[in-house]
This record gives structure tokens, sequence and C-alpha cells, in this order.
């Protein structure tokens, strides 16, 4: 006999297993998955009925239990996911992969991958994806007694956009915004109009109007890191973004960082990986936002060119005041954003968010 409390009694639950002395086997059902009872023997004469002591066991997870991963490699119609399986449950795990839709809480009703069978880690190709559109997903594992699912993560497709200039830029989904992948580079405003290319250091530091440069005056890092501007070409009102696009406010840029879990973890979350683009040790580097942030380095007020590679710093639409404006910078030796304020004659890079 058993039950939930400590002491069962024949009136719980049990057994009947014969009559007379001796050692005898009981096969207890009906139990339910994952849960703590407590058994003991009985034996039942004309005076009475008498127990044995109390045993506790708990019941194993019926369903198996996982993690779903960090979701990674996210183009315009793939992404890469997978899980871990940390218990099988009763029985052994027949499928596993992941599911998704374009709905919060999918399940294998809706787009899956099947992944083989068995406990432990396992990668899945998502494919088949819409370009710039969000997305949710989740591992799942199934056994004899139904179909368990990891936690559930957000992530968005790359788009495609095009500035004035013929450039081409992705874009990626992260939460509610839509950003670009890639620093800006283009030479000319929406309307076609030229930003001055001003290489002189003196030249640069008298400007109160905009102005872009190569870092190092160097076209060649343009094609990696973006091009350097200062405020005021950053927010000239014939506009730098392309179509449907604008710089962020300071308030967008700490919807981001929010939504990525604050500022001293925001960074990591942001920023490409590995150490092609960014010095070692990248700390903290995941981009599981998709964002891709790269060091472009900047320029200062006076003209000189520094940190290419081992800080990035974008630029915000909102000033501090006359002189300064907000600004977000990233660093390769930590995994912290810092919002800041520099002067607006500075050359920072600049991405742009959908309207």
């Amino acid at each position: 006999m058993l039950e939930h409390w400590t002491n069962p009694t024949i009136t719980d639950s049990k057994t009947t297993d014969g009559t007379g002395t001796g050692s005898f086997t009981s096969a207890i059902t009906g139990l339910n998955a994952n849960t703590i009872y407590y058994v003991r023997a009985y034996a039942t004469n004309t005076a009475g009925t008498g127990y044995g002591s109390a045993m506790q066991f708990t019941t194993l997870q019926g369903i198996p239990v996982l993690t779903t991963s960090t979701v990674s490699n996210i183009l315009q119609t793939t992404a890469s996911c997978g899980g871990n399986i940390t218990s099988q449950g009763i029985s052994t795990v027949s499928a596993r992969g992941v599911c998704w839709s374009t709905g919060q809480t999918p399940t294998i009703a809706d787009s899956k991958t099947n992944d083989g069978t068995g406990i432990g880690s396992f990668t899945s190709a998502i494919t088949g994806l819409t370009a710039n559109t969000a997305y949710y997903v989740r591992a799942y594992a199934t056994n004899s007694a139904g179909t368990g699912y990891g936690n559930e993560i957000a992530f968005g497709t790359e788009g495609t956009v095009t500035d004035i200039d013929g450039n081409i830029y992705h874009s990626v989904t992260i939460g509610t915004q839509v950003w670009l992948v890639e620093n800006l580079k283009t030479t000319k405003y929406r309307n076609g109009s030229a930003i001055p290319n001003v290489t002189d250091n003196t030249a640069w530091s008298i400007l109160t109007t905009g102005a872009y440069s190569d870092y190092n005056n160097t076209p060649s890092n343009s094609d990696t890191y973006g091009r350097l501007y200062n405020w005021y070409a950053a927010t000239n009102v014939q506009n730098i973004c392309p179509l449907g696009w604008h710089i962020p406010t300071d308030a967008e840029w700490t919807t981001l960082t929010t939504y990525l879990g604050g500022e001293p973890v925001a960074g990591g979350k942001l920023k490409e990986t590995g150490t092609t683009h960014w010095l070692s040790p990248n700390t903290g580097a995941t981009n599981e936002s998709g964002f891709t942030a790269l060091p472009g380095g900047n320029r200062s007020n006076s003209g000189v060119f520094s940190g290419i590679g081992g800080n990035g710093f974008w630029w915000s639409s909102t000033n501090f005041n006359t002189v300064f404006a907000w600004n977000l910078y990233m660093s390769y030796y930590n995994s912290t954003v810092v919002r800041s304020n520099y002067n607006m004659a500075y050359g920072f890079s600049v991405r742009c968010i959908k309207d």
C-alpha cells in the first residue's frame, strides 16, 4: 500500500498478494511521474492489521527533461539551434530536435527538425525561414510517455537593405526592434547629396557640419568596419540612413540593452564572436542577438584615429547638450555596454534601426 502521506494504511492504495507467512513481492501500478510516495508492507489476520516500516521513493520523470541551446548562425532563411537532454524520463528518447513558429510556445505540431534519438546534446539546422521575421524556438524530446520541451528562445532572421551608394546591408530582429547588422558605409545622404570626406586633422577638428572619414583615411578599412561619421552627419536633416530607417535615439539603444539583460552583459551578446576583427580575448562575445558589433574605432575631435579592433562607438541621435551627444561603447576586454556622451565632432560608427 502507498500514498503521499508518511504512514499509509490499507484504506489508501494497496495490493493484495495472497496469504500466509514469508516473503512476497508486490507490483505497484498507477503512479504519477516525478512524485514522492511512501510505502509499507501490511498483513491482516483476525486480530487486525500489522504494518512494516515506511519507505520513501520518488518515481521517475515521465517525459524527457531538456534545455534549448542558444540560436546562432542566423541568416535570412536559416539558423542553428539544438538542445541538451539531461533525463530521458521513463523510457528511451525516440525522437528529438527543435520546433519553431512565428507564435510563442511552438510544439512538434509546428515546423520541426528530427535529430536522432537518445540523451545528451544535439545540434539542429533550422531551414525554410522567412527573411526579417521574428521566430520562437524550443528543443523537444519524445519518449513513450510523451514529449518534453526546453526553454523558449526568440530570434529574428536577417533581411537586406540597400543604401544610396548601393551598399547592401542585412537586418535582424531583436525583441521588438529591427537593426542593421553592419555599420553604415554610405558616402551620401539619402537624397543623394555628398557627405564631405574630410582627411585633414585640423579641418576635421573645427567642423560643425556633417562629415565622414575612413579609419586612418584608408578606404579598405570601411569595407569591413564601416565609415566614421561625426554627429552632425549622423543627424543631418537630409538623412544618412536608407529609406525606412533612422539613427537610434538614446532611448532606443536602452531598449536594446535592456532586452539583452542590461548594460553589464549586453556587450557580449552584441559583439561578433572570435578574434578575426576584435582583439583577443574578446571577452564574453556570443553574438546571440545577431547584431554582430564590430570594433571600428573612432576619430577624436582633434582628428586623431584610434581603437580599431579594440573598441567600437556608435552614435545616438540624442544630444546631451549643445556640444556633446549620447553614444554606446563596447570593448574587447569585457562584456559591458557603456552609455556615455562625447563631443559631437568625434567620428563614430553608425547603426540604423527600422522606423
